[in-house]
């Protein structure tokens, strides 16, 4: 999805060129678009939550840091904001949970790693260890993301695809994608298994997990739907582990189980 984002402070555009470097890219025609002012003025409560409503036929997007505007059907819209390149990530991750939920898809709190041409995400509570499953990733796993995980469907399934929003490890993803393989509810335990879960488990699991900001009851509806197609169609296990890099090597036992299955 193609964003273009407008600044007249060259001190901000050269933040946001590194901050997105690895994701640049030329394209005629952006899907949507953003003009962003800066300002030192305070939108809001500095510790209000972010509130996403309907205006008309446009959203709008207000926390302490910023205020944004956007109309779906043009793609186009504002952003003011404080110079803080945290509150442009946060407004692109509120466009993209509802440019999902048209189309089947969300972002999830999780981790998410290729290994061997698959996707493999893992999610759970802060804390769980899913900044530390990535750090111990081994070499031929590459990264997508230790924060947000951006899953897409597709006419064959479900796709992973790495972002630039980085998390603890302060380190952006790798920008390719790969079909999802499974997913995996992260437990620390005394010892390293699996134990498949079933669909309504894997749905509430999701659900807890979805990144979804909108008070909309219709697109609220949508990401529902979107988590319970995808909850029939990829498998997920609770993943107990020990912290250690052994837990990686349970992603071979997950296929073994889903051709015993």
């Amino acid at each position: 999805m193609p964003i273009l984002l407008r600044t007249t402070d060259a001190v901000f555009y050269s933040l946001l060129v590194q901050r997105y470097q690895d994701f640049l890219s030329s394209f005629a025609q952006p899907q949507f678009e953003f003009d962003v002012e800066l300002t030192d003025t305070p939108e809001a409560d500095p510790d209000a939550d972010v509130c996403v409503t309907r205006a008309g036929s446009d959203w709008q997007f207000r926390r302490g840091d910023f205020f944004a505007q956007w109309d779906p059907e043009s793609g186009r819209g504002t952003v003011r904001q404080s110079a803080n390149p945290y509150s442009i990530d946060s407004v692109l991750r509120i466009v993209h949970t509802l440019l999902l939920a048209r189309e089947g898809g969300f972002l999830l709190h999780a981790a998410s790693a290729v290994r061997d041409g698959e996707a493999h995400i893992f999610t759970g509570r802060s804390g769980a260890g899913k900044t530390t499953l990535s750090r111990l990733a081994p070499p031929d796993a590459t990264l997508l993301t230790d924060e947000v995980s951006y899953v897409r469907k597709s006419e064959s399934g479900y796709t992973a695809y790495g972002t630039p929003f980085a998390g603890e490890l302060a380190k952006a993803g790798e920008n390719i994608s790969a079909p999802i393989a499974a997913v995996y509810l992260l437990v620390q335990g005394p010892e390293n298994r699996l134990e498949p879960m079933d669909e309504a488990e894997t749905v509430r699991t999701l659900m807890r997990n979805i990144l979804f900001f909108a008070n909309d009851e219709a697109t609220v509806q949508s990401v529902f739907k979107s988590a319970c197609a995808f909850a029939a169609g990829v498998p997920m296990y609770r993943m107990i582990f020990t912290r250690s890099s052994e837990a990686w090597g349970m992603i071979g036992a997950a296929k073994q189980i889903e051709m015993m299955a």
